[in-house]
Formats: C-alpha cells, structure tokens, sequence
C-alpha cells in the first residue's frame, strides 16, 4: 500500500542541504537536481567564482541559495563553516582532489594534501553533522569512487586510498548513528565532467600513451559503451536524500555504467 505520493517522496520542500564542491561536475548537478526538487541550498567550493556561476543558474527554481568559499583541507575552516550555519538536514560531501602522480614519486605533503581533501575533511564534515544534528537526525551521502573498488588507472594509489577511507567511514556512521541518520556512499565512475575533459585533452596533446590506452580500455570495459554524464550521478544522488530512499541505510551505489560488474 502506498504511503505518499511520488511527488511528496521525491521533494527536498523545507530541506536544508550543504553541498561540498558545488561549483562545477557533479556537485554542480547535484545542486541543479536539489533546487529542482525544491530544497534550500549551502553550496560549498574553494573556487568562488564557480560558486557564482551556480547560484545564478539555480535562481530560476525560486530556492535559497547560500554560497560559502572554504578551503576545506584545514579542519578549522570547517568548524567556522558550521558555526556559521543554522540547521542541516542533509549534507554531500562531493569535493575532492584527483591527481595524477607515480607511486614512487609521492611523497609526505602530496599524500597529505590528497588525504586532507578527500578523507579528513569528509570524516570532519560528517562528524560536524551528526554532532549539531544528534537529536533531529539527517542524511548523509558521501562520494567515492570505483577506482578505490576496483583500481584501473596507474598513478592514483593516494586516490585509491583516500577513496577506500571514505566508503570505510560510510559503513561504520551507518552502523554507529542508523537510528538517527541515513549514511550512504555513490560510487561513481566514467564521469564525463569538464576535469575528465580536460585530461583527455592533456593526455592527447602531450602524447601521453600510458593515460590513452587506460582511456581506452577503460571505455572498452565499460557494458554500456559510454562515459556517463554529472546529472546521472545527480540524480541518485537526489534518489538517496529524499524520502525515496527511507529504508537505504549503509549503502554503496555504483553509478559507472556497469563497470564495476564487466
């Protein structure tokens, strides 16, 4: 039996969402798929004029939209961030760092760097939010990445690795906090945003053979025979904040075209 309408399950209406690397790819589409669905917006990038560019593109859906520039690789950005806000009720942790560097090559502040970015800040955000949020609750959905399930591409080991850190974290808040709020992980992968893009380009213009054939055969192992776009990923991301996805607790959803099943 049903209990409510599509359309009552599906609206964010009198949501508060905070969406970290909102100013271009996916957060960019995630942020399009939320003011559609009607939910007051905290966008969150180090790239302010990015930020602008999105606020001024969610305006036609007659939303809030707050714009916060923050460095989130120091923890004490975030903790100012926070203070700053009011109530919460859901929280992406999108931004991330995706560089490429040989293994041997990496040395303590590169890893730290990628660390700060893509585990820590995720790890301060969500324990931001469960602590100002302990009574009411709310959802949490992290971003990770295939490349952390199942690496592909050579370079990325601090990638893998934060990567893995941030699906490690998903599993245990949703065990330890289930009762009051939903944690859930996307696992994106074949991401055409303009990063991706413009590593193609960089790759075909330096010759770089080694990120050609990984593109490649990358493609090539892909079951549906493309790169998939920021707004598939958004609207997933959509799917698990709203009430939709009511009893979706702990989850890891792949959205890389079967990549991970080829």
């Amino acid at each position: 039996m049903q209990d409510e309408s599509i359309e009552n399950l599906i609206s964010l209406e009198g949501k508060r969402a905070l969406i970290t690397g909102a100013g271009a790819g996916i957060g960019r589409a995630i942020s399009h798929r939320f003011a559609e669905a009607h939910a007051s917006l905290i966008l969150v990038d180090i790239d302010s004029r990015g930020l602008k560019r999105v606020k001024n593109e969610v305006s036609k859906y007659d939303v809030n939209v707050e714009i916060k520039r923050v460095d989130l690789s120091e923890r004490e950005n975030i903790v100012e961030l926070w203070d700053s806000l009011g109530e919460v009720d859901i929280l992406v942790n999108n931004a991330g760092m995706y560089l490429f560097r040989d293994f041997l090559e990496v040395n303590n502040d590169f890893l730290d760097k990628t660390l700060e970015v893509n585990l820590k800040s995720v790890f301060w955000m969500c324990q931001e939010m469960i602590k100002r949020n302990l009574k009411r609750g709310g959802v949490i959905i992290n971003v990770a990445s295939i490349e952390a399930v199942l690496p592909f591409a050579k370079g990325l080991v601090h990638y893998d690795v934060s990567k893995m850190g941030v699906i490690a974290l998903t599993r245990a808040l949703a065990r330890e906090y289930g009762k009051k709020f939903r944690v859930n992980a996307i696992i994106p992968g074949g991401i055409e945003t303009k990063g991706v893009k413009n590593l193609k380009k960089e790759a075909a213009m330096k010759l770089n053979m080694d990120m050609i054939k990984t593109a490649i055969n990358f493609k090539s192992r892909l079951p549906m025979g493309r790169f998939g776009k920021p707004d598939e990923v958004a609207r997933v991301v959509l799917f698990l904040a709203s009430n939709l996805a009511s009893y979706v607790n702990g989850a890891m959803l792949a959205v890389d075209g079967g990549f991970l099943s080829a």
